[in-house]
């Protein structure tokens, strides 16, 4: 997902992105949708199968 769609993402749930990196902002959303703020510290293990940042989550370090 990139950065604006990931921006609207957040808007959509009342979240402003001002200046957060992206780790940041995916893990507000991930608060803000009732999940666990995960996101780049999964250490390759991960029980979410259906996560929208399942991918790239594996290759980012928050």
């Amino acid at each position: 997902m990139t950065m604006p769609e990931i921006k609207d993402r957040a808007k959509e749930l009342g979240i402003v992105p001002g200046k957060m990196k992206k780790a940041e902002l995916i893990h507000a959303i991930q608060i803000a949708e009732g999940c666990t703020p995960c996101y780049g510290r999964s250490n390759g293990q991960c029980p979410w199968q259906e996560c929208c940042w399942r991918a790239d989550c594996f290759t980012t370090k928050a």
